[in-house]
């Protein structure tokens, strides 16, 4: 959940929907809850979460600000999850082909299937974004003016 306060322009992130309930005879391994079109593929898989979850869920979130839709979708859970799995998406340049390469790789890493490929840390992607920001401001200034910031 993103919060948004227009009066203060501040922006919370509430959490990303991870939730795990067991019966009280722990005779089922328990059932995740949430929104799964922003859960981590280890996640639906049951497995260990750890902050690179956090990352592809972020992730997920980006690309849809980017672009207005998220990356994964399917007429099915069953379908949906499959394609999270697998890393099925859209990719970000082709639906933005403004946008620099670096938001699309930037963007590949932090939706990678297998959480070692991803950031380690949210401060990493931050720094990654930040970098990007870099070029765009300097392509953006050639444009402009010809010459490089």
């Amino acid at each position: 959940n993103v919060m948004y306060n227009p009066e203060t322009g501040d922006i919370k992130i509430t959490d990303f929907g991870i939730a795990r309930i067991t019966d009280s005879s722990r005779t089922r391994t328990g059932a995740v809850l949430g929104t799964p079109s922003y859960m981590a593929p280890e996640q639906l898989s049951g497995k260990n979460l750890t902050g690179r979850s956090d990352i592809y869920s972020l992730g997920v979130t980006l690309y849809q600000l980017l672009t207005g839709a998220l990356p994964f979708r399917a007429d099915s859970m069953a379908a949906l999850m499959y394609k999270i799995a697998n890393g099925i998406y859209e990719p970000l340049l082709v639906l933005r082909p403004d946008l620099l390469d670096c938001v699309g790789e930037t963007l590949d890493r932090a939706l990678a299937t297998d959480p070692e490929r991803r950031y380690r840390a949210g401060g990493d992607l931050a720094k990654a974004l930040r970098e990007c920001g870099t070029h765009l401001i300097g392509s953006d200034m050639t444009e402009r003016t010809g010459h490089a910031a």
